[in-house]
């Protein structure tokens, strides 16, 4: 007879949540053995006993055939005393200690659930929240772990006797799925309109719904991890209407769409962007607009949806609500494309709470579909594009978040607070960093106050109680404020907002700290060493610390704010810097008011509230002022982005020669600026300078000679990528690194992205680029926590 053992086996990673408890029972009982499994803050933990033959083969491919949705980061078994008994049972989760088990982030509606809300014979049919172990909402609910119904904000909504025998059936798809309802026992839609809003009542509230989005109606819809503004995106009325209460100036709008053919008539789908569209996390996909496009089966895209902009932000449905809301197989008609953006003001947090819904929205919605699920987390819609056949993260929050990021190097508990804009911040311990989903831009109070409670809220599910803060070097960032009022005590580093990005490139890549890179930073503003506003950087980095390899040539920054909303400002102040005169034919000097020229002309001459600036942003709003492609601003980096859609229009064929830079060598007279390495003191040295007059002489030229704005959009692209590989070229003679680095705000540009990539490549460098995190200030916090790790004393990190 063969002898029966009995093991323990510990499972950490997202496997809570996931289905992973009914996976090991089934696994368990098709082996025949006894024992059970349990929920913990440490992970899922199970006792199996049986056959020795069949306790091992349970245990060899226990991750690798795990659920779908499963990230099994570890597997620890060992031998304990046989126990006896028969039969395999989940019990009851064991509370208490820190929370060391991952929760999964919220995931899109499957396909099965999605069949059944289409079956008129099934008893979930067009049930808003229909959900199994697959799909369905996770991380916005969650209140605390072990991730059981009682620590969700299900805990309201008492399983009906049908939903508690799926509930506790091994063979049913709904074992042990916590959000499990049916209309029988879970939330409520209702549609309330009017103001003061009043309960619509006699009719379905979807199909109100969509009849009040089919008149041109504005709706706020309350969706996973907070409420939208939706529209009909084919309504032109009502985009306009939707864009002047939010006071969103020209920002692009997201769409969802209903499925891809119907966008793609109007955009670029290739198959790495489809897979996007239609995976588990559903994010907004930045696709690239088709020449001419205009829907077939639909009415024309409003213009006001994304104008001058050369992408179109896509998504597809991701909750029962969504399927709905677009209409199902056999659903009298309704718009099948809808704007669908944050359900805010510019620059507020999202709303979730619903009686904050009726409060602060009240000027922007005319109605509201709202349900009694509480949304515990906010969490704003991931955004991605595509860049040479790989994801580009430009957002990371909803279906990513709180995943974490695996680190290089082992940290200690360590909170990084990130930026003042698109903040994010970070809690590192041991090799994990978890990033938060995204919080906004500090300068506004709601923000502030999101951002506290998102950091206690991401503290206890992670279990990391921060003995170490970092934040940036800017006096004025009110991150960094928060984080000194809060250190209370404990060590707070402050690290270089450049160090930071290239740093957040490196981890991203599990680089080792052991060997520098060629890291390039460009980006809007980021304080610099010096106290100028640093933007157009080349660090020669590890994690620890830096040297200012070379920099983009200091130009004043006329009005700070004023210079960034009117780009016309930031050419005038270069064709200074580069001795040209401000003549009349120059776009930027027609688009500038007369009074202000002559006050601009005053301030830059006494240097007035001008602060130097090497920024690589603002260098592409001159060129896209200069070039009479954008004056004003009324989003960030309009300029810029408007500057690559005039580019993509001309091909690099009919483009002509890049511009070219001038470089000053150390020597020629540039004596550098005081630098300050974290670890060392600080030590002078003498960088490169990149001069980007020949650059603007160059683009005067093509301008007085009537060249086509898409061929000096698209030389100006090419001129960059070609600094790019210039310098780097140089610190590869000058240092022996062999690996470059891109980050940076501007490096969400993938025509510019494209072609420093390519040219650093046909070199023979190694590129690393962000595809996970961010390249913008959304990475920040990532770079500043493991700078903080690298550089702080401390005797272990575990």
């Amino acid at each position: 007879m063969e002898a029966v053992q009995r093991r323990r086996i510990i499972i950490r990673g997202v496997v809570q949540g996931v289905g992973f408890r009914p996976y090991v029972y089934t696994r368990a009982t098709g082996l025949g053995l006894a024992g059970h499994v349990t929920n913990t803050p440490d992970g899922v933990v199970a006792e199996v006993e049986g056959a020795a033959a069949a306790v091992s083969e349970f245990c060899e491919r226990l991750a690798a055939d795990a659920p779908p949705l499963a990230v099994v980061d570890a597997v620890e078994h060992c031998e304990v005393p046989v126990a006896g008994g028969a039969g395999f049972t989940i019990v009851a989760s064991r509370t208490g200690g820190p929370a060391r088990t991952l929760v999964s982030p919220d995931v899109a509606t499957c396909a099965d659930c999605l069949a059944e809300l289409a079956d008129p014979a099934d008893r979930r049919h067009r049930h808003p929240f229909i959900t199994c172990t697959h799909c369905g909402p996770r991380f916005t609910i969650v209140t605390g772990l072990p991730y059981d119904r009682s620590h969700t904000t299900m805990a309201g909504f008492p399983m009906c006797a049908d939903c508690a025998r799926e509930y506790t059936d091994p063979a049913d798809r709904r074992f042990h799925a916590q959000p499990v309802a049916c209309p029988a026992c879970g939330p409520r839609l209702r549609l309330l309109a009017g103001h003061p809003p009043r309960e619509v009542t006699g009719t379905d509230p979807v199909a109100g719904a969509r009849r009040l989005l089919a008149d041109g109606a504005i709706l706020a819809v309350k969706g996973l991890g907070g409420y939208h503004l939706a529209c009909d995106a084919t309504h032109a009325r009502a985009v306009a209407e939707l864009r002047r209460r939010k006071d969103r100036g020209d920002k692009p709008f997201a769409l969802m769409a209903r499925e891809p053919a119907d966008i793609e008539p109007l955009v670029h789908v290739g198959p790495e962007e489809r897979a996007l569209l239609t995976g588990a996390v559903r994010p907004i996909v930045l696709l690239r607009r088709r020449a001419g496009g205009a829907p077939c089966a639909l009415d024309a895209l409003a213009d006001a949806v994304a104008p001058r902009c050369p992408d179109l932000g896509v998504m597809l449905p991701y909750t029962p609500v969504h399927h709905l809301l677009l209409g199902l197989p056999g659903d009298p008609p309704g718009p099948r494309l809808l704007v669908m953006t944050s359900g805010n003001l510019s620059g507020e947090p999202i709303v979730t709470d619903d009686d904050e819904a009726l409060d602060r929205l009240a000027h922007l919605a005319d109605a509201w579909l709202m349900h009694d699920r509480p949304i515990h987390v906010p969490c704003d819609d991931s955004v991605v594009r595509v860049c040479d056949g790989e994801p580009l993260t430009v957002r990371r929050s909803r279906g990513h978040a709180p995943l974490p990021v695996p680190l290089p190097l082992p940290v200690p508990a360590t909170l990084a607070v990130g930026g003042d804009l698109k903040n994010t911040f970070c809690l590192g311990e041991g090799r994990r960093a978890w990033l938060s989903a995204h919080i906004g831009d500090m300068d506004d109070l709601a923000t502030q106050h999101a951002f506290e409670r998102a950091e206690r809220q991401l503290e206890s599910i992670t279990g990391v109680t921060p003995a170490l803060l970092a934040a940036d070097r800017h006096p004025g960032y009110r991150s960094g404020q928060w984080a000194r009022r809060a250190a209370a005590g404990r060590p707070l580093v402050r690290v270089q907002h450049h160090h930071a990005h290239v740093v957040s490139a490196m981890a991203e890549h599990g680089r080792g700290g052991d060997r520098k890179v060629i890291g390039v930073a460009f980006d809007g503003t980021g304080y610099g060493d010096d106290g100028a506003v640093w933007g157009g950087e080349f660090l020669l980095a590890d994690y620890a610390g830096y040297t200012r390899f070379a920099h983009l040539g200091y130009v004043p920054l006329p009005g700070a704010d004023a210079a960034v909303h009117r780009p016309y400002r930031m050419a005038l102040s270069h064709l200074r810097a580069a001795g040209i005169d401000w003549a009349p034919d120059l776009p930027c000097v027609a688009a500038c008011p007369p009074d202000e020229l002559r006050v601009l002309r005053a301030q830059l001459e006494r240097n007035l509230n001008c602060a130097p600036t090497s920024s690589m942003g603002r260098l592409f709003d001159a060129v896209s002022s200069l070039a009479g492609v954008c004056h004003r601003s009324g989003y960030e980096a309009q300029a810029a982005i408007e500057l690559e859609s005039a580019a993509l229009a001309a091909s690099g064929a009919d483009a002509g020669p890049a511009y070219a830079f001038g470089l000053r060598l150390p020597g020629d007279g540039d004596h550098g600026a005081t630098v300050a390495p974290v670890t060392v003191a600080p030590v002078t040295v003498a960088p490169v300078t990149a001069d980007p007059a020949p650059v603007l002489a160059a683009v005067v030229a093509d301008v007085r000679a009537g060249v086509p704005t898409a061929v000096i959009a698209h030389r100006f692209h090419a001129s960059v990528a070609a600094l790019v590989g210039e310098l780097c070229g140089l610190a590869r003679e000058r240092h022996g690194l062999d690996t470059v680095a891109l980050s940076g705000g501007v490096f969400a540009n993938t025509l510019l992205s494209s072609a420093s990539a390519r040219t650093l490549r046909e070199q023979g460098f190694t590129v690393l680029r962000h595809t996970r995190v961010p390249p913008n200030d959304g990475g920040l916090s990532l770079g500043q926590l493991v700078v903080a790790a690298a550089v702080h004393p401390t005797e272990h990190h575990p």
